[in-house]
């Protein structure tokens, strides 16, 4: 019986060794799988760059810095047009510079300036108007051998009489078509006269309210004005803001 027990505890010794060595050497293979499976999986990009593979990634990089510096060169243009196409077709804001036009329009406001009416051909006396005079050029630039740029001085004036139109002044009073106008927007009056005359077929003469103080068409070195000369309709005062109103 002796012998038996200890060939029983002999035989439980070396399963317990058995299912411990088994045991351990499953997680031993276990980690190797894992280690192996963890080299598999290493990334292809951790191996260096081939000189051609460098080279693709410059250019991709470089052609990303151009479309991006070109496609903000198109967001400028297109502002750059937009506010043109605005200014050349809607209106535009202009200061007043000077006493002429006063008190109907003050020194130092800001008025817009709308282009509908000049586009369409329909203009109407009594329209306050900005325009240029003839000869009367503010700068000029030269580009080039061949181009000059000419900047013209702008004026704000009372549009007074329209081609076909007579008019004359006498002793401050105005006459158009041979009948005399009440002027409710003159508040500084002149006593100035005028010769009768027909306009022409393109002819425009300006005023500025402040007949006292004014150099408009009825200055020989003025005179009338064509209707490329007209460049916007003073519709609206929108500075001072306490000050904002229609202009009539």
């Amino acid at each position: 019986m002796n012998n038996d027990n200890i060939t029983d505890k002999n035989q439980a010794t070396e399963e317990t060794v058995f299912e411990q060595n088994t045991h351990d050497t499953g997680e031993t293979n276990s980690d190797n799988l894992n280690k192996d499976k963890t080299v598999k999986e290493t990334p292809d990009e951790q191996k260096p760059l081939s000189k051609e593979e460098i080279k693709k990634q410059k250019k991709e990089r470089s052609d990303k810095r151009w479309n991006s510096f070109f496609s903000w060169i198109g967001v400028i243009c297109f502002a750059l047009i937009l506010a043109g196409a605005l200014r050349g077709f809607l209106g535009e804001p202009v200061r007043v510079d000077g006493n002429s036009m006063n008190d109907t329009l003050m020194n130092k406001e800001i008025v817009i300036a709308t282009k509908p009416k000049l586009l369409i051909g329909k203009l109407e006396r009594g329209d306050v108007v900005i325009c240029h005079f003839p000869n009367r050029n503010e700068h000029t630039f030269r580009i080039g051998a061949t181009l000059t740029l000419k900047v013209d001085t702008a004026f704000m004036k009372r549009l007074i009489a329209l081609p076909g139109d007579s008019i004359a002044i006498i002793e401050g009073q105005l006459y158009i078509n041979d009948k005399p106008v009440q002027e409710d927007y003159v508040t500084h009056t002149s006593t100035q006269s005028y010769p009768r005359r027909v306009l022409g077929r393109n002819e425009y003469f300006v005023m500025g309210d402040n007949r006292a103080n004014s150099h408009d068409s009825r200055s020989y070195d003025v005179g009338t004005i064509t209707e490329d000369m007209i460049v916007g309709h003073a519709k609206w005062v929108i500075y001072p803001f306490n000050k904002i109103r229609s202009i009539d």
